[in-house]
C-alpha cells in the first residue's frame, strides 16, 4: 500500500505549533507525502512568503519535502481542486481560532468532509477534532 496522501491547508497558521505537531503525529504514525495548499492569499507574494516560511518547517516535522501550492480567493474551490489533483487521501485544515476564522464561519470544515476525505481541523488553543 502507498503514503497516505495529507494535504495541509493553512494560510497564516502554516507554521503554528500545533499545527506542527500535527504533521509530525501523521509522519509518525506511517508513510505519507504532505502537501501545503495556502489558498485565500490576499495577493500571490503574500502566499509565497507564507510558502517560503512554512515549508521548511512542515518538511522538518514531516521528515521529507511537502510540495508547496498557492491558490486563489476561494478556499473551497482550491481544496477541491487539490484534493482533486493530488489525490489526497486526508485533508488537515489549520483555521485560526473561532470567532476570527472566515473559514469555520464558512463551514469549510463540513464542506470539505462532505468531498469524501478524512478532515482533521487544527485550531490554536482547541483540542484536534477528527471528522
Amino acid at each position: 500500500m502507498g503514503p497516505t496522501r495529507v494535504l495541509v491547508v493553512a494560510n497564516r497558521t502554516a507554521a503554528t505549533p500545533r499545527l506542527l505537531d500535527e504533521v509530525r503525529a501523521r509522519a509518525a504514525a506511517g508513510r505519507c507525502e504532505f502537501t501545503l495548499l495556502i489558498p485565500d492569499a490576499e495577493e500571490r507574494g503574500m502566499g509565497d512568503w507564507t510558502l517560503d516560511h512554512a515549508l521548511p518547517l512542515l518538511e522538518q516535522a514531516a521528515g521529507a519535502p511537502v510540495r508547496g501550492l498557492v491558490d486563489g480567493p476561494h478556499p473551497f474551490e482550491a481544496i477541491y481542486e487539490a484534493v482533486r489533483t493530488e489525490s489526497a487521501d486526508e485533508v488537515i485544515l489549520s483555521t485560526m481560532k473561532r470567532g476570527y476564522s472566515r473559514w469555520v464561519a464558512m463551514r469549510l470544515p463540513e464542506r470539505v468532509a462532505a468531498l469524501g476525505v478524512r478532515v482533521t481541523t487544527i485550531e490554536p488553543s482547541v483540542p484536534v477534532a477528527a471528522q
